[in-house]
């Protein structure tokens, strides 16, 4: 036990570390219904977290992975700039502390003059002191760019990609800087909707601020910033034991990108993770250049999905915070796919890259820690944009108006059970869009929703299956799909057997895994998402689980034809 931990008891400090987490939580449920888009309100695609004064994570709300992961980095970027009392910074620049361009991240500082505690000065009242940051991050329908929805699969470059904002005062002194706002508003489409999401994450940040106040005046100044160093420390403790009983070792593993949206050529990602005494380093050394397309990641976002799956190999229930990177080091070359330097487009790279730097880090702990590694899921977000036409009117109208929905699939088989069917895996954690909620919005209708039937690969235990959403336009508009796993498989694991590629329609025309197109009013866009691999011998399946699958409609694998 630290020093640190020790001037706190064990219950008062799992008291505060729960009211922690409830902050962030609670941060969340306002973000969440206080917001205007689908995206947001209905799919959640969104992240909260409280940090201390030095900008390390305190408390996290269990929201989406690969926000969560990366947003230490804002938070840095911020603290570059000097903040005081009262500013709100708005940043979503990949190179200055963002993840890529529709994610927005909106950082508050949460001073309390120490008067509001027993250990209060007198003089407190009049210089505040910044005690820690309110942190919201959501993925906003549009940010301007080449298409509407802002995820063009074609890019070259982030200006390409929509509006860049490095850290920036949105709100000056508790004031709205009215020229930054506008600003923002002149360069994404439905203004509107994007201000009222924007107004949300001011909202969650408020919140935020209001209840740390509160723990301030419930257990004092000392105490709650006692209890922040103690949150930190038992994280990094646990995570640092349960790497300790893994066995020391070094593994290597490797996959690849489909293409990046320019050029079909695989693109090769690499890794060599060390486990040694309770430490992990993982290095992408031998991963590919920046490439040329947007499936360049930015290395937080590399980084996030490496903690990702350490946190699944240990145990998930340890508190995420800061403590848990302590024990991780990630090693990137300068200039890489997982490391890109400006102006590299990058908004493939937060959703897809991402996946696969879960999927090849899974495939090398696999020998480390088996009764936990599953097979591999679908390894991919199915990324699908659908945006109307803009006439540049002030009004907006039906046909003006950016849809955005990551679409679930395949869970790969586990251990000791069957992989989930239809659901989103590793890097993202969204709901889907309710089809209600879709059609209301929008001018689509959906066609089609269900699972795929004999997606999922063979094995001891099967592979989740995949889905199929069909989607017909009301209106002219842009598609944009940015998706994997269409030549590649999903990997089975200990002898089980791959699962289904996925596969991409515009009305009866197969498309590319990465593609932007005009289309017409009619159009039916059709996304086929992959299942995941099975996991061990697929003949010694249990009778009883075979005879559930044929109830089911899970035998007659596809990809076993």
């Amino acid at each position: 036990m630290s020093d640190t931990e020790s001037t706190l008891d064990a219950v008062t400090l799992e008291i505060i570390r729960n009211q922690l987490e409830g902050v962030a939580e609670e941060m969340g449920e306002v973000l969440i219904t206080s917001a205007y888009s689908p995206n947001i309100k209905e799919r959640r695609d969104c992240s909260t977290a409280l940090f201390d004064a030095d900008g390390r994570l305190v408390a996290q709300a269990e929201h989406i992975p690969v926000h969560l992961g990366a947003m230490p980095e804002a938070v840095d970027a911020v603290l570059d700039d000097e903040p005081k009392p009262g500013d709100v910074f708005v940043l979503n620049d990949p190179f200055a502390g963002g993840t890529h361009l529709p994610d927005i991240t909106m950082v508050s500082p949460i001073s309390v003059a120490e008067t509001g505690s027993a250990e209060a000065s007198s003089d407190a009242e009049t210089s505040p002191e910044i005690v820690g940051y309110a942190v919201s991050r959501a993925h906003h329908a549009d940010v301007g760019g080449m298409t509407p929805g802002s995820m063009p699969a074609g890019a070259r470059d982030i200006q390409q990609e929509g509006l860049r904002l490095p850290p920036t005062r949105l709100v000056d002194g508790g004031e709205i800087d009215a020229d930054v706002r506008e600003l923002i508003l002149a360069n994404v489409r439905d203004s509107r909707e994007r201000w009222a999401d924007l107004r949300a994450q001011l909202a969650a940040n408020e919140r935020g601020g209001e209840r740390l106040r509160a723990l301030l005046d419930e257990h004092g100044h000392e105490e709650l910033l006692t209890a922040f160093d103690a949150v930190i420390d038992y994280s990094r403790d646990r995570v640092a034991s349960e790497l300790s009983e893994l066995p020391d070792g070094t593994w290597e593993a490797s996959d690849a990108l489909e293409g990046d949206g320019v050029t079909d050529v695989d693109i090769p990602i690499e890794v060599t993770v060390e486990l040694d005494g309770g430490e992990a380093t993982v290095d992408f050394t031998g991963t590919a250049g920046q490439v040329a397309g947007n499936l360049n990641a930015p290395l937080a976002v590399a980084k996030s999905a490496v903690y990702f799956v350490i946190r699944c190999v240990t145990d998930p229930e340890i508190p995420p915070n800061q403590g848990c990177y302590d024990p991780i080091s990630v090693h990137v070359p300068s200039k890489s796919l997982l490391n890109p330097e400006s102006p590299a487009a990058v908004v493939g790279g937060n959703v897809e890259t991402s996946q696969r730097v879960t999927d090849v880090t899974f495939a090398a702990l696999a020998n480390a820690a088996p009764e936990v590694v599953p097979a591999g899921g679908q390894g991919t977000m199915n990324n699908l944009t659908i945006g109307g036409r803009t006439d540049g009117d002030d009004e907006i109208t039906a046909e003006e108006f950016s849809y955005y929905e990551t679409i679930g699939g395949g869970f790969g088989a586990r251990p000791s059970k069957d992989g989930m069917d239809g659901v989103q895996v590793g890097m993202t954690n969204t709901l889907n869009t309710p089809v209600e909620a879709l059609e209301a919005a929008y001018p689509l209708a959906v066609e089609r929703y269900a699972l795929r039937p004999g997606s999922g690969g063979n094995g001891r235990y099967r592979g989740g299956l995949g889905i199929e959403r069909s989607v017909t336009l009301g209106t002219d508009a842009t598609v944009s799909l940015l998706t994997e796993r269409r030549r590649i498989p999903p990997r089975g694991i200990a002898g089980g057997a791959d699962g289904a590629t996925g596969e991409n329609f515009i009305d009866d025309e197969p498309v590319p895994a990465k593609t932007t197109r005009e289309v017409d009013a009619g159009t039916t866009v059709t996304v086929r998402t992959p299942g995941g691999g099975g996991h061990g011998d697929p003949d010694e399946r249990d009778e009883t689980l075979e005879a559930r699958d044929r109830a089911d409609g899970k035998t007659g694998m596809e990809n076993q034809s």
